[in-house]
């Protein structure tokens, strides 16, 4: 059993200092220590971590001009790692997060070592209290936060991505900024082959929180759920899965503003490129659906 060379890597916007420090600190507590820790300044400038926190194996932090957004942040991060070239597994964190046990890398580790297909692997995340919240549990319904298994998608908030997954799938789609990424690369892993895997027992805690937080939430959304549909999906599946999330969304906001929102970013997903087409092959689809999740919801 070769046992993969793992890497944690963080991406803030400097808005989270007490959080980052505490996180970074939770990572130097692991049994098995990362080889690398990567953390992107997304649009700020960062202090220094390492001496200050004692952290384990090579630190290197990165300072980008602009905030590119999560996908984008994280594409810094993996760029930097793949320049070293002495990387099997990135385990991506928020940066507001928090690894409450100390064995999670470790664990990491052996899923990856006892399984050469295994490309992403699905963290569960709770609040203060222990709660999983319904839309970070990777199934569809009310399904059990503590059912683990093979799974269709993965959080952003915690997962952990090999990396010859990635020279064969690409990298975060960037240009979705926020929303969506996750299941952009997850339906790429599952079309060449690659396995996702939620993981219950890996645990990062999170403040619980809403994503329409974000002010810009409404209409990324949409444009990345047409862009999604646009560039994944068989042609005769993309009307089917924007009609279903388009009642679902009616049903689901309360608010005038944020559907006029959801909208627009829906009319902005339509009339502006996509990006790269590369949609997925019939028998993914199928593989999908028997594991409790067809595209077209």
């Amino acid at each position: 059993m070769v046992e993969p060379r793992i890497a944690v890597a963080v991406v803030t916007m400097g808005n989270r200092p007490a959080e980052v420090d505490a996180l970074l600190e939770s990572v130097a507590k692991q049994d098995l220590a990362p080889a690398r820790i990567v953390i992107v300044g997304n649009g700020c400038r960062l202090p220094e971590f390492a001496r200050r926190l004692s952290l384990p194996g090579e630190v290197t932090t990165v300072d980008v001009e602009e905030n590119l957004g999560c996908p984008g942040g994280r594409n810094v991060a993996l760029a930097r790692l793949r320049e070293y070239g002495d990387i099997d597994v990135v385990v991506e964190l928020d940066d507001d997060g928090l690894l409450v046990d100390a064995d999670v890398l470790r664990r990491v580790r052996d899923l990856y070592a006892a399984d050469p297909r295994l490309g992403i692997v699905a963290f569960r995340i709770a609040d203060e209290k222990g709660e999983t919240q319904q839309r970070h549990v990777p199934r569809v319904g009310t399904s059990d936060p503590m059912r683990g298994g093979y799974v269709t998608g993965f959080l952003g908030g915690a997962h952990a991505l090999s990396t010859a997954m990635l020279a064969q799938t690409g990298d975060w789609p960037a240009e979705f900024f926020f929303a969506h990424e996750e299941t952009d690369l997850a339906w790429r892993a599952a079309d060449a082959g690659w396995e996702i895997l939620y993981a219950p027992e890996l645990l990062l805690r999170h403040p619980k929180t809403s994503p329409a937080r974000h002010a810009i939430y409404h209409r990324v959304t949409a444009r990345n759920r047409v862009w999604l549909a646009r560039r994944r999906l068989p042609l005769v599946l993309i009307p089917v899965h924007l009609a279903v999330w388009t009642l679902l969304t009616l049903l689901r906001t309360r608010s005038a503003a944020g559907l006029r929102a959801w909208f627009g970013g829906f009319v902005e997903g339509v009339r502006q490129p996509a990006g790269e087409r590369r949609p997925m092959r019939w028998r993914t689809v199928w593989r999908l659906t028997r594991l409790g999740r067809p595209p077209v919801i």
